[in-house]
């Protein structure tokens, strides 16, 4: 590696109107999977338990099947699980990036080879990476 990390090209996509779709989102919806917990994945990213509630809502109610639903029993912080549907959308979403970033790559290689060795410019941080 250089002087630089290398580059990150992340997608955000809008399906009809009601649907905006992006790394977030996704990741939310795979720690609710991996923890079986709304609060859980809440806390790992640093979001407060009703923001987290309001987005899976709203992808509850845009499309036809559920992507998270209420799991009886159990224990009380395991009570949350990502239906099939849910599933086959981070699948979706994590092959669209992808191919997104296989698309981007020469591109990416040639703005990255244009970088300066040393910046005078604050360097971005990235806002998902806590320091």
């Amino acid at each position: 590696m250089g002087p630089h990390p290398p580059s990150l090209a992340t997608l955000r996509i809008e399906i009809g109107e009601t649907v905006r779709l992006g790394p977030g989102k996704v990741q939310l919806l795979e720690l609710i999977a991996k923890h079986g917990s709304i609060s859980a994945a809440s806390r790992m990213m640093g979001m407060g338990y009703r923001h987290s509630w309001m987005l899976i809502d709203t992808l509850n109610r845009a499309f036809r099947e559920p992507v998270v639903v209420a799991q009886p029993g159990g224990r009380p912080d395991q009570r949350a699980a990502i239906t099939p549907f849910g599933h086959e959308v981070i699948r979706r979403y994590r092959g669209m990036e992808a191919k997104a970033r296989d698309v981007l790559a020469g591109d990416l290689a040639v703005l990255e080879a244009a970088l300066r060795e040393e910046v005078a410019v604050p360097t971005m941080l990235d806002p998902r990476i806590k320091p």
